[in-house]
């Protein structure tokens, strides 16, 4: 493994303490790796919500990768309480897998041009806007899974005749 020069990794990991992030990567991969040139990732990792007091936030996460200086790499950390849960992450821009699982309403936008498949979850409800945000983010998406309890606050029942709304973004 020392000689290793590109790793792709795509990871879901259950953790007993805490997420894993920058820190984590730079100290038990990348220091490891001395001739790594091209190193890719996508993980996610999971962590029961027991009685932590620092809850660590998506900033923390986004300040631990202050190493990786010529990568973009996005953070998206969530915390479920009627799970019991929480979930970070963490992934290389741009995206190259061709699903992306467990977007919530912490998602940030961008271009996934690679992506097929999404899978949504979240205790807080979906709006409207948040539907037009994911359709100019993933523009070849061809399957969406909802997973969500909770009905919309915002609601469109009455509109208008010239109202465009209910037509799909192309």
């Amino acid at each position: 493994m020392n000689n290793l020069e590109e790793l792709d990794l795509h990871l879901v990991v259950y953790c007993e303490k805490r997420f894993i992030d920058g820190y984590d990567l730079k100290y038990n991969i990348t220091n490891h790796l001395l001739k790594l040139k091209k190193f890719l990732f996508n993980i996610r990792s999971r962590l029961p919500l027991n009685e932590q007091v620092n809850l660590l936030s998506n900033k923390d996460c986004q300040f631990s990768f202050n190493d990786f200086k010529n990568n973009k790499i996005i953070s998206c950390v969530d915390y479920f309480q009627s799970r019991k849960e929480g979930d970070c992450h963490i992934y290389l821009y741009p995206y190259q897998a061709k699903h992306y699982e467990f977007i919530t309403n912490n998602f940030l936008d961008g271009l996934f041009k690679y992506v097929r498949e999404v899978s949504l979850y979240d205790e807080r409800p979906f709006e409207h806007e948040f539907f037009l945000k994911s359709a100019k983010s993933f523009p070849l998406m061809e399957r969406l899974t909802v997973n969500n309890d909770k009905p919309q606050k915002n609601q469109f029942d009455e509109l208008s005749k010239d109202d465009n709304r209910h037509l799909s973004v192309i």
